[in-house]
């Protein structure tokens, strides 16, 4: 007999990254923030900042050393042209990397939008305890991301496994 697991919430922090983007028309981190917020996690922080890598490592680090941020979803710069950087500003950050994040997450965009997830380089992560997941900067691909990959794996009560229990771990030597 397995015992029912109670709904834990958690402090996420939304990033968008966009050289245009401002809190009147940023779709795409409203999207996560609302979807976060109705699924019982908290708002830890939202930021629009430009797509520039150093200034991306630079709230991602803040985050990171964060006690208070369990989780960071950053939205936007992953695609392939010259001021698409996310990718490469978070990497370096993470003491491991969760391949099979981009790769479900293109197996699942396919069905959307066909060919064209190639262009995505969406990314996750775990950097000093904290769960990190890079998703394209399209509100619909911040709907594919959260809908069908991230709001299970940050519900404690999904099985067989999600990142909610392993938390306690995740900072083991």
């Amino acid at each position: 007999m397995t015992k029912e697991r109670s709904f834990v919430p958690l402090d996420i922090a939304i990033l968008t990254v966009s050289d245009s983007r401002t809190e009147e028309n940023d779709t795409s981190g409203r999207t996560l923030a609302e979807r976060l917020v109705e699924a019982g996690h908290r708002l830890a922080e939202k930021v629009i900042v430009p797509d520039d890598i150093y200034a991306i490592r630079a709230i991602v680090s803040r985050w990171i050393a964060d006690p208070g941020v369990q989780v960071v979803i950053t939205t936007g710069g992953t695609g392939v042209t010259g001021r698409d950087g996310t990718p490469e500003a978070v990497q370096v950050l993470l003491d491991k990397e969760l391949e099979g994040f981009g790769e479900i997450f293109r197996a699942i965009s396919f069905e959307e939008i066909q060919t064209s997830t190639i262009q995505s380089r969406a990314l996750g992560g775990v950097a000093n305890g904290t769960i990190i997941f890079c998703v394209p900067g399209s509100s619909g691909a911040c709907r594919t991301a959260w809908d069908k990959l991230i709001q299970k794996q940050l519900d404690h009560r999904t099985r067989p496994c999600n990142f909610v229990e392993l938390m306690p771990r995740l900072n083991e030597v």
